[in-house]
C-alpha cells in the first residue's frame, strides 16, 4: 500500500506519521510531502529515512490514500488532484467539512457515511471530535436539544509557532524578571522583529477568548465550526449550539465545559453507563478522590476523557460534563488514521 502524508513536516503531520507506525502501517510505502521549502529534507519513519517530496511528485506516484494536514488552501488545490488519480483523501483542514457531498467523519459515530465511491473525506475540527464522541450515545438515547460549550484550547492547536511563542515568553519572563503584565510590551521593545508571536495577545500566564477569526456576528470561526460540524456529524440540523472558544497556555490537549439539554429526561446512572460504554471514551469521574480529566492526563493518549458529570439543577433535562482530549491525536492525527484503518480493513 502507498500512502501520502501531505504536510508531513508540520506538527500534526509528525503525529500522523507516528500514529501510522503505531496502527499497523509501518511496512507501507509512505510518501512524505510538504511545501517547497521542505522538499529534500529527511524525516524518520519506522526506522528508516523518508525524503520529503513536493506535493506534485506525490500525486505522480499514484498513492491509494493521502492524509492531509497542510491547511485549507493546500487541500483546496491538491485534494481534487489526488482524487483524480484514484486516491482517497482524508483531509484534516476546514476546506471540505461542510460540503454536502463530503462525509465529515468520526469513525465511532458515522463511518457508514463513507461509500466506495467517496474520494474526499473530511476530518472534523479537534474540539468538535471530542465533543461529539462524548455526546454520541447520550444523543442517540435522549436526543440533544441544546448545547452550551466553552472550550479551553491548547496552543498546539495553532501549530509550532504558538508553541514557540509560549516558550519564548516563558524564557524571557524568567530571565528578565519583568511583571507578567508588562511581558509582551517589554519583548516587543527589546526584540523587535525577532519576536514573532502567533497570537495577538501574550499567552504565557494568560488566556483569551479568541480562537480563529472574528465573524460579523461577534463569534469566531472556531466557534462556528463547533456549531455546524456538531449538527452534521450527529445528523441533526436542529441541535442548538452556543459556543465560546478560549486559548490557554497548555500543551497537552483541549478541555471543554459542556452543558447539554435533552428532549427526553435522563437517568443519571444510565447516562454515566452510556458514557462508560462509548467506544473511545474513558469515564474519569470520582469527585471524592479528586479524579477528573485534565490535559496532562490526556496528553499522548487517543481516548476522550469525560468527568464532572452532574445534573444541572437550573434547567430540566440538562446535564453538565467536562471533556478533555489530546487535540493532536484524537483531535486530528488519530481520528484521520482511524478512518484510514476502517477503509483498509
Amino acid at each position: 500500500m502507498k500512502i501520502a502524508v501531505v504536510g508531513a513536516t508540520g506538527l500534526v503531520g509528525g503525529v500522523m506519521l507516528q500514529v501510522l507506525q503505531e496502527r499497523g502501517f509501518a511496512e507501507c510505502e509512505i510518501l512524505a510531502a510538504a511545501s517547497p521549502k521542505s522538499v529534500g529534507k529527511k524525516i524518520d519513519f519506522a526506522g528508516r529515512k523518508l525524503t520529503v517530496l513536493s506535493v506534485e511528485d506525490a500525486i505522480a506516484q499514484h498513492p491509494q490514500y493521502a492524509v492531509f494536514s497542510a491547511g485549507a488552501s493546500t487541500s483546496r488545490q491538491y485534494a481534487p488532484q489526488f482524487a483524480a488519480v484514484g486516491c482517497t483523501v482524508i483531509d484534516n483542514s476546514s476546506c471540505w467539512r461542510m460540503h454536502d457531498d463530503v462525509p465529515l467523519v468520526v469513525p465511532e459515530i458515522n463511518i457508514e457515511t463513507v461509500t466506495p465511491s467517496t474520494r474526499i473525506i473530511a476530518n472534523p475540527n479537534c474540539s468538535t471530535i471530542q465533543l461529539v464522541l462524548a455526546l454520541s450515545r447520550l444523543h442517540w438515547r435522549y436526543r440533544i436539544r441544546r448545547l452550551v460549550v466553552s472550550t479551553y484550547q491548547s496552543i498546539t492547536g495553532t501549530g509550532i509557532k504558538a508553541v514557540r511563542q509560549l516558550e519564548a515568553e516563558e524564557d524571557y519572563f524568567f530571565r528578565h524578571q519583568v511583571p507578567s503584565s508588562q511581558l509582551r510590551q517589554s519583548m516587543e521593545q527589546e526584540l523587535g522583529d525577532q519576536y514573532q508571536p502567533a497570537y495577538p495577545n501574550q499567552i504565557f500566564r494568560n488566556l483569551f477568548p479568541h480562537g480563529g477569526d472574528f465573524l460579523p456576528d461577534g463569534y469566531t470561526t472556531e466557534e462556528e465550526k463547533l456549531v455546524n460540524e456538531t449538527r452534521k456529524i450527529l445528523g441533526d440540523p436542529d441541535i442548538m449550539v452556543s459556543a465560546t472558544v478560549a486559548r490557554v497556555p497548555v500543551v497537552g490537549g483541549h478541555s471543554e465545559s459542556v452543558n447539554v439539554e435533552f428532549h427526553d429526561d435522563y437517568d443519571i446512572d444510565e447516562a454515566l453507563q452510556l458514557l462508560a460504554d462509548t467506544p473511545g471514551v474513558i469515564l474519569c469521574d470520582d469527585p471524592t478522590a479528586n479524579l477528573y480529566p485534565t490535559p496532562v492526563m490526556a496528553h499522548n493518549r487517543d481516548e476522550v476523557f469525560v468527568g464532572r458529570v452532574r445534573r444541572d439543577p437550573s434547567q430540566p433535562r440538562s446535564l453538565n460534563l467536562w471533556v478533555v482530549s489530546d487535540n493532536l491525536r484524537k483531535g486530528a492525527a488519530t481520528n484521520a488514521i482511524q478512518i484510514l484503518q476502517q477503509l483498509t480493513k
